[in-house]
Parts: C-alpha cells; structure tokens; sequence
C-alpha cells in the first residue's frame, strides 16, 4: 500500500491532496517536521524532509515529484492531462511556483513565525515586492481561463494552489489580482483537499 510521510502542516499537504483527488487508498504517517531529521526517516530521505512516499516498496521524496508520480499512476483525465503538451504545461506551472512564488512566501512565513523581537518588516516588504512580477503573470494566465491549462481542474492548478496558499497564512493580499484571489479559493475549496487538510 502508498504511505506518505509528512503532515499537513508542510509541504505533504499537497501529496496528500493529490492522493485524495485519486482516490487511491493510502496510509498517512503522521511525521511533524522535527522528525524528520529522525535515523528513520533519513533512511527514506536522506535530506532529512518530509514528505516521502512508500509505495510498495518504491521511495520517493520532493513534493512536486511525488506529486506528479501519484498523478500519473494513480490518477486520469483532467487531473492527469492525456495530451504531452498538457502534462509539460503541468510541470512548467509547477516548477514555476516553486521558483517563482514559494521562496518570498517562505520568507514571509519564517519571518511571521520568527519571536515578535526578530520579526523584520523589511523581510515582509521585500519579498512582497517580489511577488508582484508572478502574481501578475498567474492573473493573466487566468484572463480567460477557469484553470490554468483551460476549463478542468489539473495537477497544474493543485500544485500552484498548494503554493500560494501559503499567503494566506501570512496575511499576502491577492485583491489586486481578483481572477488569482478567485481561482484559489476555488481550487483550495475542493473536498479533496479539505480531506487533506485535516491529517496531521
């Protein structure tokens, strides 16, 4: 049976997410983020992370590349596009979030999660400034669109979603991107991820 390592309080969340869109039966082991630096789970991952995945036997780690491995063997049209053009539309978008977007968003994480006499406002500033240049292209890639690759929900949306979902623990204002703002809530609303949601 697939188990996945992590919580959903990391970036597990968004395998866990993709597994529930699957369908695929799988077993959860709860690891907080401290464990995973644990001889146990260094064993799977040798980077110390989390998440990985045990799928009878084959171990995997980093969270795009599970996510795209559960896809594609355990999911189907739309989430899993048939067409080559789709699913390498699907990785650029994802590469592009995890480049683009999750770096200032970490920042903006660490800083708001830093004790209150280390909290730099600069820090908040900077990477906000950051993320104007990428918010802008999402929204334009959203002109016309419902997802990212056209009407139908993606492994491309859920992967870019469980990204900027990050700002909204921080507090990151999407109103000057209504189309992004919309799409977000649409995508992160989804029952399969609010199934994941609630792991540890």
């Amino acid at each position: 049976m697939l188990k996945i390592y992590g919580s959903s309080k990391s970036r597990a969340s968004r395998c866990l997410w993709v597994a529930e869109e699957t369908g695929v039966a799988y077993e959860h082991i709860p690891t907080p983020v401290p464990d995973a630096k644990t001889p146990a789970n260094v064993k799977l991952n040798p980077n110390g992370h989390i998440p990985v995945i045990d799928d009878d036997g084959f171990v995997l780690w980093e969270s795009m590349a599970i996510n795209f491995y559960l896809a594609a063997k355990y999911g189907k049209a739309p989430l899993w596009p048939e067409a080559l053009q789709d699913r390498a539309q699907a990785n650029q978008w994802s590469y592009w979030a995890m480049l683009e977007v999750e770096p200032p968003l970490i920042a903006m994480l660490q800083n708001a999660f830093s004790p209150p006499d280390k909290r730099n406002p600069a820090v908040v500033a900077e990477a906000a400034a950051k993320l104007k240049a990428p918010l802008a292209v999402i929204e334009q890639q959203l002109g016309n669109r419902e997802y990212l690759l056209g009407k139908e929900f993606t492994i491309a949306d859920l992967d870019v979603a469980s990204v900027w979902v990050i700002g909204s623990l921080v507090g990151f204002d999407l109103s000057s991107a209504p189309k992004t703002a919309a799409w977000l809530s649409k995508c992160t609303s989804r029952p399969a991820n609010q199934r994941a949601s609630q792991k540890n």
